[in-house]
């Protein structure tokens, strides 16, 4: 059965796929665009753009925002019929200026987590940006659509729901990730339908609910969409394409990857995050890295002068290539990624596989 197109207000994507953002510097306009081509909605992230343009400077502030208007401009000219959205952790220090840049530079949508992003309505509201929070959640979902609807009179134009199977930094206590069973997205997605009904009802709009976390292949799109997931987002699978705006090297350590080597650590930042396994993390567990003076200032969470190392500068190092000071987030199924392909190859592999599973409920 042909898979639904995926509907946020008055944007409309072919295929119900959302790649989700990867940084720093793996998911850029490059990713993006090919994504957004290929008919799903493709994600830039907004972490530290600059820092893999060797001319920042000193100015980091200024650099990271003529990075992203430069990335928007990029993957508009890359895909210029294409969905391109933005994501924004709402702990970066830059928070505001960051959110002001992407609207001001027409991003389709601005996707937002790793905190709630309570004030993110009041620089899209009016405007052509859609606003999409990040939960982990009901809880979260209601209490985000509570604080919109009371100080801004907005309600999100869709929510993004990520389970504890997700790559990256998690929105889950690590005891949580202990009873991980607990907290399966299969059980998060019709707990946060349930909770932004009454929002569309009261705004008389759809908000589409997009399952992600741990999803790996066409069956377990069909799975979500089947039980009222308007679509899903999915990174992991996208480092696995030659598209993608990470080293080779980076893309190597997931082909390596076996179960055994995917771990949760606890990041500087104070939250738990799923990565691969390497000497890098062994060093940190041991502590043979100390903590660098920091250059950036990035992240609110963050105490340089407590954290071991800078995951900033960590992630940076890996994106180029240099996994001995670096390592790599990744997806619980990262170990399932085999080959590299092109992005198109993958968005048709996974509707052809989707397709098969999907039920429509009339």
């Amino acid at each position: 059965m042909k898979l639904p197109s995926l509907k946020i207000g008055d944007l409309e994507a072919k295929i119900p796929i959302i790649q989700g953002g990867m940084g720093v510097g793996i998911s850029m306009s490059g990713l993006a665009a090919a994504v957004a081509n290929a008919g799903g909605i493709g994600v830039i992230s907004g972490l530290h753009l600059s820092l893999s343009d060797p001319k920042w400077g000193t100015n980091i502030r200024r650099a990271n925002i003529e990075a992203l208007q430069r990335e928007i401009r990029k993957a508009r000219k890359l895909a210029p019929k294409g969905i391109i959205g933005i994501n924004i952790l709402t702990a970066i220090t830059e928070y505001k200026s960051m959110v002001k840049t992407s609207v001001e530079a027409g991003i389709d949508f601005i996707v937002s987590g790793a905190g709630l992003p309570l004030s993110l309505p009041k620089y899209v509201k009016g405007t052509h940006t859609k606003a999409v929070p990040i939960v982990s959640s009901a809880r979260a979902a209601s209490l985000i659509c509570k604080v919109w609807d009371r100080k801004h009179k907005y309600c999100p134009d869709a929510v993004i729901v990520e389970g504890p199977k997700a790559g990256g930094h998690l929105g889950f206590k690590l005891e949580q990730l202990a009873h991980i069973n607990d907290y399966k997205l299969e059980n998060l997605v019709p707990a946060v339908i349930e909770a932004v009904e009454p929002y569309e009802q009261e705004y008389g709009k759809k908000i589409p609910i997009i399952a992600a976390g741990g999803i790996f292949d066409g069956k377990d799109i069909a799975g979500y969409l089947n039980m009222g997931a308007g679509g899903v987002q999915m990174a992991t699978r996208f480092v696995g394409t030659y598209e993608c705006d990470a080293s080779p090297e980076f893309k190597q350590a997931y082909l390596k990857a076996g179960k055994e080597d995917v771990v949760i650590i606890q990041s500087p930042v104070g939250m738990p995050g799923r990565a691969i396994k390497n000497s890098f993390l062994s060093d940190v567990e041991n502590h043979k890295r100390t903590p660098d003076f920091c250059k950036y200032h990035c992240l609110t969470p963050c105490d340089s002068k407590k954290a071991p190392y800078c995951i900033a500068q960590a992630l940076l190092n890996a994106q180029k290539g240099n996994m001995k000071d670096g390592f790599a987030f990744c997806g619980e199924n990262v170990y399932r990624v085999n080959k590299i392909v092109h992005v198109r190859e993958l968005m048709e592999e996974l509707t052809e596989q989707a397709e098969k599973y999907f039920k429509p409920a009339y």
